[in-house]
């Protein structure tokens, strides 16, 4: 086959259609090189779990050292590519001074990942061991990884977290966004077809199963019909939440209050009380006090059944 005609249609295609190059500009984060970050902040956030050989105390040092200086190295190398694309003045200086600063931030990541697996593990009768959980649930890596993104998204690096994320939902099916604000003991059941956008506000304690979204409701437009960046579109869940598989909770004034129960397949734009179960009953929405064991409301008063 004569490759020539297709490679010529490519080629001219380039110089007609802009938008989709990138040529002639700088770097751009290299994806190999991204996804082996991610795959060396794990190892460094759970030592013994993912090496093909047995990891003894002895060794934890030298090993840890030498994850360390990679991904210190890998690091710098795709900040400084990401400042470079935001036409940062000083690039490589800046680089080295947020990489120390994230890397400064792994043991305190550490400690809160603990809670999430903690989470997991009191989460799901089905679980027999924390070795499970973290070699085979599919929340401790999309979780993880955000939790890093995360910190690089408040230092204000462009492109590298939105990467790091999209290689947890790459590999789980659950897509956090790196802006998203997540509390202690967070586990999502299952995981796949999860959505929590970037102003998203999680407390602690809260489970998500499958499907759920927590989106945006709309958003606003400039002038020329582009989406207006950085405003709060997504919703807040409060601490001791559970939220039951493919509910739809949409809206930056949209607010979860805490000790809430969410039913499956629920869609809500407007925000629950504290202690309130929301599910359908036939085609309606009902929002209703909890009740303790004795059937009694856990609030004082009934709340009126919602008309969305």
């Amino acid at each position: 086959m004569n490759l020539d005609p297709i490679k010529q249609a490519l080629l001219d295609s380039y110089q007609q259609h802009g938008g989709i190059n990138h040529l002639d500009g700088v770097n751009l984060p290299a994806q190999d090189s991204v996804q082996r970050l991610a795959s060396d902040y794990m190892h460094l956030m759970f030592p013994g779990f993912f090496e093909a050989t047995a990891l003894t105390k002895k060794d934890v040092p030298a090993h840890v050292d030498a994850l360390l200086s990679g991904l210190q190295e890998r690091l710098k190398t795709e900040v400084e590519k990401s400042l470079r694309f935001s036409r940062d003045p000083h690039p490589a200086d800046r680089a080295r001074a947020l990489t120390a600063e994230a890397l400064g931030q792994l043991p305190a990541l550490r400690q809160v990942i603990q809670t999430d697996v903690t989470a997991a593990y009191r989460g799901d009768p089905a679980a027999r061991s924390v070795e499970e959980i973290i070699l085979a649930y599919p929340c401790v890596l999309s979780i993880s990884v955000q939790r890093f993104a995360q910190v690089l998204y408040r230092l204000g690096i462009p492109l590298l977290p939105r990467m790091l994320t999209e290689y947890g939902h790459e590999r789980t099916g659950t897509d956090i966004h790196p802006g998203a604000t997540i509390g202690t003991h967070f586990f999502i059941d299952h995981g796949t077809g999860v959505v929590i956008g970037e102003t998203a506000r999680i407390g602690n304690h809260v489970k998500l199963y499958q499907g759920v979204t927590l989106g945006a409701k709309s958003f606003e437009t400039d002038p020329t019909g582009d989406p207006v960046k950085g405003t709060k579109r997504h919703p807040d869940i409060g601490d001791h939440v559970t939220i039951y598989a493919h509910a739809t909770i949409l809206g930056g004034d949209t607010h979860v209050g805490a000790n809430s129960v969410i039913g499956s397949n629920v869609w809500i734009m407007k925000s629950v009380p504290p202690d309130s179960v929301a599910y359908f009953k036939g085609d309606q929405l009902v929002v209703r006090p909890r009740r303790d064991k004795g059937g009694s409301p856990v609030l004082g008063d009934e709340y009126a059944n919602w008309d969305i």
